[in-house]
């Protein structure tokens, strides 16, 4: 059988030939076992190139893996005349079924994993480690590291390399890479040491954490423009979890309660409220905010310092934590509030009003003919209210009032504050 006859029949067995000049680059090549000469110069530079390789140590004929299959590897040894040396490759297997699972495994998992000799060439790599550098397995198996990474990154990856090789250990950590466009990008992952026939090379498997990583630092980022928010607006907030516990605070709504801000986080947020006659309206609206019948409300509540002193304030409960079926937690903020005072008795209905139409301008006959009430009774209404208010006279009472937090501010004809003891959904 002639030269040309010979070729033909090896294109249709798994047998692949090469011819390579003194620097080992492939001149010709052939056979059914590769496709064309790239993927010869690749098994070339793969399992024939190595500096601390069989060829490397005059060993004329071994086995080798490469994509997956094992071939039996004849190499001459010397050099022929002309330069040239010549080469043959025949697949004599493709590993058990189980190899060939996780092969298919391996390359298409969606962590980046690769494969590489003791001098920095890639043997190995799948699909997720080439898409790191926006290329293809085919286009980074053969390469040197230099050929892939920026001579900055190459000289770090060879670095990592010569330890995990050093050590022969197992090593993970967090690592930064740039992408072609000059992007940098964090792989987190393990390094360690695989045998590859009789060569020990490093293998690696990493996780892409960059937009993991980049979401970490705009949360953060969030959270440090809240807390400053939080802190340097003045008003006094808290952030209360669904099961009625402080999670965080303001320094204002630490000040506002007497009590140390680390004392507060962690208590029940009940535990700051007085026994007052909206409570039970309080707890409906809560709970309305809870299971999200409500976004926000408005409503009115009496607070209960360190010292027992008490003060009215205005309340606006806003729920967090969006698509849940339930609401998370609910961040409460006070936006008016009255002075401190000892506790006093709760007012009555008619007092409340009483005081509205004082603060008016209402003369005591007028007030006794809008609520139906005899003289004698608002007489002895605005009496008890200003000793219960310690006011000396009609004016000081309605600053009283307003200043207790007993009336709403700025609203106008003046309402009791606890017309919002039923809370107001908005």
């Amino acid at each position: 059988m002639d030269e040309t006859g010979l070729k033909s029949l090896l294109e249709h067995l798994p047998v692949s030939w090469w011819e390579a000049d003194r620097e080992l680059r492939v001149t010709d090549s052939g056979g059914g076992a590769f496709d064309d000469t790239g993927t010869a110069q690749r098994f070339l530079d793969t399992v024939c190139r190595r500096p601390s390789g069989p060829a490397a140590a005059g060993l004329r004929h071994w086995q080798a893996q490469f994509d997956g299959r094992l071939f039996d590897v004849h190499w001459p040894v010397g050099t022929p005349r002309q330069g040239r040396r010549r080469g043959l490759a025949v697949q004599v297997g493709t590993g058990s079924a189980a190899d060939r699972r996780y092969d298919a495994f391996a390359d298409l998992a969606p962590a980046a994993a690769f494969i590489r000799d003791a001098d920095g060439r890639h043997l190995w790599a799948n699909h997720a480690y080439a898409h790191l550098y926006g290329t293809t397995p085919e286009q980074v198996i053969g390469k040197h590291v230099e050929e892939v990474d920026s001579p900055v990154d190459a000289a770090r990856v060879l670095a990592l390399d010569k330890d995990v090789l050093t050590r022969g250990k197992p090593v993970r950590h967090t690592l930064t890479y740039h992408r072609p466009d000059g992007s940098s990008g964090q792989a987190a992952g393990h390094r360690f040491p695989v045998q590859e026939g009789t060569e020990t090379c490093v293998a690696g498997i990493y996780i892409d954490i960059s937009d993991y990583t980049r979401a970490l630092h705009q949360r953060r980022e969030a959270e440090e423009s809240l807390c400053a928010l939080r802190d340097h607006s003045g008003l006094p907030c808290a952030l209360i979890s669904a099961g009625g516990r402080i999670q965080q605070a303001s320094a204002a709504a630490a000040e506002l309660l007497q009590i140390r801000l680390s004392d507060l986080v962690g208590r029940r947020a009940d535990s700051v409220l007085a026994p007052a006659s909206e409570l039970a309206g309080l707890w409906r609206g809560w709970h309305d905010l809870i299971v999200r019948r409500s976004r926000r409300i408005q409503t009115s509540a009496v607070l209960v310092d360190a010292h027992g002193r008490q003060r009215r304030a205005r309340l606006h409960l806003t729920t967090v934590g969006r698509g849940a079926a339930r609401a998370t937690s609910v961040w409460a903020v006070v936006t008016h509030q009255g002075i401190s005072h000892e506790p006093y008795p709760a007012l009555t209905a008619s007092q409340e009003r009483i005081l509205s139409l004082l603060a008016v301008g209402r003369s005591n006959a007028d007030i006794a003919t809008s609520l139906h009430l005899s003289r004698q009774t608002v007489d002895y209404h605005l009496s008890r209210l200003r000793d219960l208010l310690d006011a000396p006279n009609r004016c000081a009472l309605v600053a009283r009032a307003y200043a207790l937090g007993i009336l709403v501010p700025q609203s106008w004809p003046p309402r009791s504050a606890t017309a919002l003891r039923s809370p107001r959904a908005t």
